[in-house]
């Protein structure tokens, strides 16, 4: 597996730009950002020009906050920017964020996706060749470029999008459209073998060849006993916080844990969130997420989801220690090398 740092996500552009430039020095693959409380073009534009080595990307930008043009450029640019590093991560967010935080239209997000995607490739190929732009679809329209806005051929290529998806529906749409899929940290071993993996080989005809498949993983880490507790229990939020979500209940059904889905939804109603980390048990905790000393982290990382996963990031929604990431990163890696 290739390891890639994860800004924090409360991290604005200038210190996702001063971790970058971190990770890079620490030997890092790629360095991933996040759309939460600031613009991830922006963040990563600055990365891009701070950092030489290092892959870049979008984990996730609100593709629905957006249309398929905006994308399509902003896109393009930051593949200008990185010299070839930039790999666009897409996801559609929930139906009240995008009506009601964006105000942008939300219906069918598996097919509206798929036509996203689509219409974005339609631009950059436009560009490429010359053709006329004629895009038309369901959900958008694209059918104006003129010489003035037409950046041209990109000398680097276009970026590789990826896709994030926990249903069969996003699923399929990811293998039909995408290069590649995010797997949600809300994911185990068996939702990885037993839903994603053939839902995803499936719509692609039987075979994953030239698609990869990444995935930011819950990881505990602390210095100390009282360290360690601190992350158990901010990981163990943040779980509660993903299994609120209708749309990641197929997650916790799988298990047998859909009543738990359904409570911890009505906790988050009423903004409940010291009392939805609590309602986390340790074996709802032990299958989204890893914990130990760095050594026995990678390992256990190694064993879930080496024979499947491409990539991989920590997830760690606390102030983890930067050395303590950079050893689990080391061990991964000493392990690749040594298997």
């Amino acid at each position: 597996m290739l390891v890639d740092y994860a800004a924090p996500v409360a991290a604005s552009p200038a210190e996702a730009e001063t971790a970058a430039v971190s990770a890079e020095q620490v030997g890092y693959d790629g360095f991933n950002a996040a759309e939460t409380r600031h613009d991830v073009f922006t963040t990563l534009a600055l990365v891009a020009r701070a950092t030489g080595t290092l892959s870049l990307q979008s984990t996730i930008a609100v593709a629905f906050a957006r249309n398929p043009m905006t994308v399509a450029v902003l896109a393009n640019d930051l593949q200008l920017i990185s010299e070839g590093r930039f790999r666009l991560g897409l996801g559609s967010q929930v139906k009240p964020h995008i009506e009601r935080r964006f105000a942008m239209p939300w219906s069918r997000p598996a097919a509206r996706m798929e036509e996203f995607v689509a219409a974005v490739r339609a631009v950059w190929h436009a560009w490429a060749t010359g053709e006329r732009l004629a895009f038309r679809g369901s959900f958008y329209q694209h059918t104006l470029m003129t010489p003035f806005f037409d950046p041209g051929p990109n000398p680097f290529g276009n970026p590789r999008i990826q896709l994030a998806a926990v249903g069969d529906r996003m699923l399929a749409t990811a293998g039909r459209v995408a290069d590649g899929l995010l797997v949600h940290p809300l994911t185990s071993t068996a939702y990885l073998a037993e839903r994603i993996v053939p839902t995803v080989r499936a719509a692609r005809g039987g075979s994953l060849d030239s698609f990869a498949l990444e995935m930011s993983a819950f990881v505990v880490l602390g210095a100390d006993e009282a360290g360690r507790a601190k992350a158990e229990r901010a990981v163990r939020g943040q779980i509660a916080f993903y299994a609120s979500t209708p749309a990641y209940r197929p997650v916790m059904e799988m298990h047998g844990w859909g009543e738990l889905a359904d409570r911890l939804n009505v906790m988050s109603r009423r903004q409940s969130w010291d009392e939805m980390a609590g309602a986390v048990t340790d074996d709802v905790l032990d299958a989204f997420a890893v914990g130990g000393d760095p050594a026995s982290v990678a390992a256990r990382l190694g064993d879930r989801f080496g024979s499947t996963i491409d990539r991989i990031s920590l997830y760690t929604p606390y102030e983890a220690d930067r050395y303590q990431l950079a050893a689990v990163r080391s061990a991964i890696r000493t392990s690749a090398l040594s298997g």
